[in-house]
């Protein structure tokens, strides 16, 4: 199993050289300095799931382009188990788990998110048109959305634009988990 620094690292460099662009033309449509995208790709910093976020926000590339082995199976079927990888596995408040891949016949991919008691997690807006489905799995889960939070319970689901800035929170003493369902714009 590739380590997931190297695999972000090496995504970052891959995507930055097939546009022929510089670090600080990667800074300015990433809004990530342009010292700190140097360290994550001299594999020297890991970014934060905010931070890369904007990364691939800023490249127009799915979040799950810059994750550990991740086969490409638009047109096959694909079987996940539980032993699929967290990126962050060590973060105290956030576990991003890609259940399903970006496929690029759907453009869609499906992640399982859990926010640890007591946890926020906040979005930049993505790129226009990209909307996200949130179906809550456990827990009480709030979604913020035009400055205002929205509770959603177990079972409950919310289709939003997320093209605006939006964010996640657990506000109980127990972990809310989510699958999180992005959809992309084709190009």
């Amino acid at each position: 199993m590739i380590n997931v620094n190297k695999r972000i690292s090496s995504t970052l460099k891959k995507l930055r050289q097939d546009r022929g662009w510089s670090l600080d033309k990667t800074a300015l449509e990433t809004g990530v300095s342009k010292a700190m995208l140097g360290q994550i790709e001299r594999g020297e910093s890991s970014p934060t799931i905010a931070t890369l976020w904007k990364i691939a926000s800023g490249f127009h590339a799915s979040f799950s382009s810059f994750l550990d082995n991740i086969p490409i199976a638009s047109q096959k079927t694909l079987h996940r188990t539980d032993n699929i990888p967290h990126l962050h596995p060590t973060d105290e408040n956030v576990r991003i788990t890609p259940l399903f891949p970006f496929d690029d016949q759907l453009h869609c991919e499906i992640f399982v998110i859990e926010l640890l008691p007591s946890s926020v997690l906040i979005s930049e807006p993505h790129q226009a048109g990209v909307i996200e489905h949130i179906i809550v799995i456990e827990g009480t889960l709030e979604i913020q959305l035009k400055g205002r939070w929205k509770s959603l319970a177990k079972g409950e689901g919310l289709r939003f634009s997320a093209d605006q800035p939006h964010g996640y929170r657990n506000k109980t003493g127990k972990r809310a988990a989510f699958h999180n369902i992005i959809h992309y714009p084709r190009s």
